[in-house]
């Protein structure tokens, strides 16, 4: 291994004799040999080994650096160890545990001065901790937001020796020292045209032409020259190359980590590398139990960019390992894998839990960005959960400068959507009303819109900005540069003007003009209401048919003149008797039968969504007698009688009024 060697004039014992020491120690039990050598002998190993590296430093000024190779700790021709099995085994062992308390001892600094000192003190020092030194002073350094060095670094000469010694000798240095230094000088944004990494880089492209990489230096290498010259570099192609002829069985956990954010980098080449992507996810499941919080956030990100949807299985892998981790996770990751997780459509009732718990303790000291992309994934996958939507609530009430317009519109809408009011509603949307008249100008047209018509889903009507919403000004600004007006802006505008209508009859402000008005809230795409469940309205259907007598008697999939579909509808004359649906004489009420599958309640739960319940809240206002035919009270029903007595018992109760 190439070395780096720290040596002070005050450190050399200048009456040892390693010759003589290794000649008694061999006579010695293993456990005092360990012992000796591990308080003697560990600074001068390293220096033991063929064509050494080093740094000297002269302790009186500091300043003068030079590089020596050679043996002179152990003369030619001089068996020491080469005739000893056992002893080559202990001085491995010794070296290892050297590297534990080397690297346990750099974890513990908080400062780049820190680091350098340490190694100052050290008078041999391998390239690959040198090279971790390096990396470390990148981590302390980072924490600050500037990632770029300080100028009393940079003029530091323990760093100066470093970097001279990378700079000089790269040939020197071991596979893993070359690129691990590489990768710390590249993430302290040394200068990519400085010698230095000039020099570094054109080892690399030379050990690399010649096959002499190992999987871990090669991954290490690809991200590096991402950094450096970019995915577009031609030596890319050949790293990810070399790495398609290895097994990945050879493939450390990290190594899998890091071959996915190289191929995440050339996202645009995905199809050329999605036979070896196949390969990955499906090896992939067996190191995900091994991923550290951070890298399964980076895996997870690499799947989004790539588009793996084929993957789900490694998906739903690492979301049952990322349950274990949520309160791990830093912002950052967690945001990442929420949108993963909101991507591939994946949720998960622990994660849920989990998510709960680190929300309801935290979510005052969460990152606004996390706060608003847990109410999207609720939002998005229709959790209705009551412990995240209470503490962002209180979150918002007390915290609200911190969000965004775009953050606050998703902090809101799930509100909405999931038909749910915290139990701060009052403070919550007053607190809102304020935000809204002190920045109005500041939200977007569509995002103010969308968060006004959540509004009123929950009947927190927005009176008061009713009339800025319908003026002509404000649908100039909505419609932008298009040549008109997307599909769903004008449905929510056409339900907040109809709600103004019904709900609001105070309101006497500008009117929404019709030609901004859609004849129908359930289309194909961006629909205000839930199409109909098939199989449940069949089933439904069989059983009015033999309730009824016929056909006849009722009408499916209405569309009524104020632009809701009614599932069934039945007719009444004045005495509250059944008519043919097709008879418009002498119908003196209406019955609209809400026949709700599971699309339209929250997951996995009862209460029905903020749409489905305000389309029900209008029909009544519109003079609907409104029935109700939830998808869990026909599932426990079993067999055709039980579901006419159902039927018939909803329709012609007392209080129904019904007839036939």
């Amino acid at each position: 291994m190439a070395l780096i060697t720290l040596r002070r004039n005050l450190c050399h014992l200048s009456d040892f004799r390693i010759q003589g020491a290794l000649a008694a120690l061999k006579n010695q039990p293993v456990n005092h040999v360990h012992k000796v050598v591990k308080e003697h002998l560990c600074p001068w190993f390293c220096s033991l080994q063929s064509e050494p590296f080093r740094v000297r430093f002269h302790h009186a000024c500091c300043k003068k650096f030079h590089s020596e190779n050679g043996n002179a700790l152990h003369p030619v021709g001089e068996p020491v160890f080469s005739q000893i099995h056992d002893w080559d085994r202990l001085e491995q062992n010794l070296k290892n545990v050297d590297e534990q308390i080397f690297y346990r001892r750099l974890s513990n600094f908080t400062s780049s001065e820190e680091v350098l000192h340490f190694i100052s003190t050290l008078q041999t020092l391998p390239d690959t901790m040198a090279a971790g030194a390096l990396q470390r002073i990148y981590e302390v350094e980072k924490k600050d937001g500037d990632q770029r060095l300080p100028r009393e670094i940079l003029e530091n000469s323990t760093f100066q020796a470093l970097c001279i010694q990378f700079e000089q000798k790269p040939s020197n240095l071991s596979n893993t020292g070359l690129v691990t230094a590489l990768q710390a000088l590249t993430l302290l944004y040394v200068d990519p045209q400085s010698s230095l990494l000039l020099n570094l880089v054109a080892e690399c492209h030379h050990r690399l032409r010649r096959g002499g990489l190992e999987v871990h230096s090669l991954c290490v290498l690809g991200e590096c020259l991402i950094k450096l010259q970019g995915p577009g570099c031609a030596t890319l192609e050949l790293i990810i190359c070399q790495l398609q002829g290895e097994k990945l069985e050879k493939f450390a956990p990290e190594d899998i980590v890091a071959l996915y954010r190289i191929l995440q980098a050339c996202a645009e080449k995905v199809d050329q590398h999605q036979t070896f992507l196949n390969q990955i996810n499906n090896f992939s499941l067996s190191v995900v139990s091994n991923l550290s919080p951070k890298s399964l956030s980076q895996m997870l990100t690499a799947l989004v960019v790539l588009d793996q949807t084929q993957a789900l299985p490694l998906v739903i892998k690492l979301g049952k390992y990322v349950v274990r981790h949520v309160p791990h996770f830093t912002n950052e990751e967690l945001l990442k894998v929420l949108e993963a997780f909101i991507y591939f459509g994946h949720n998960d009732r622990f994660f849920t839990k989990a998510l709960e718990q680190h929300v309801a303790s935290l979510c005052l000291t969460l990152d606004p960005e996390v706060v608003s992309k847990v109410m999207e994934y609720c939002c998005r996958k229709q959790i209705l959960s009551i412990p995240i939507l209470n503490a962002v609530a209180e979150t918002f009430v007390c915290q609200s400068e911190k969000f965004s317009p775009s953050q606050i519109s998703e902090l809101i809408e799930p509100f909405g959507k999931l038909n749910y009011l915290p139990p701060n509603a009052s403070a919550l949307f007053r607190k809102l009303e304020n935000t809204l008249l002190t920045h109005f100008n500041y939200f977007p047209p569509k995002t103010l819109l969308k968060l006004l018509h959540s509004c009123s889903l929950i009947e927190c009507h927005p009176v008061n900005f009713m009339s800025k919403i319908f003026s002509p000004y404000f649908l100039q600004q909505l419609q932008g540069d298009e040549s008109y007006l997307d599909r769903l802006s004008l449905a929510q505008l056409t339900q907040l003007f109809l709600t103004s209508i019904l709900e609001c009859p105070f309101y006497k402000g500008p009117k929404l003009l019709p030609k901004y008005q859609v004849k129908s809230f359930l289309t194909p795409c961006c629909s205000l209401e839930t199409p109909v469940d098939f199989q449940l309205y069949k089933s439904v259907m069989t059983g009015l048919i033999d309730l009824l007598g016929a056909r006849l008697y009722f009408a499916s999939k209405v569309l009524t003149p104020y632009r809701y579909t009614v599932d069934v509808e039945i007719k009444l004359d004045e005495e509250g008797f059944v008519l043919p649906f097709t008879v418009d004489e002498d119908v003196h009420k209406r019955v609209a039968l809400c026949i709700d599958g599971p699309k339209r309640f929250c997951l996995n739960s009862k209460h029905l969504l903020g749409k489905e319940a305000m389309k029900q809240r209008h029909l009544r206002l519109l003079g609907y007698h409104v029935v109700q035919i939830p998808y869990y009270e026909i599932e426990m029903l079993k067999s055709r009688l039980e579901l006419v007595e159902y039927l018939q018992r909803k329709l012609f109760s007392q209080n129904a009024g019904i007839h036939w």
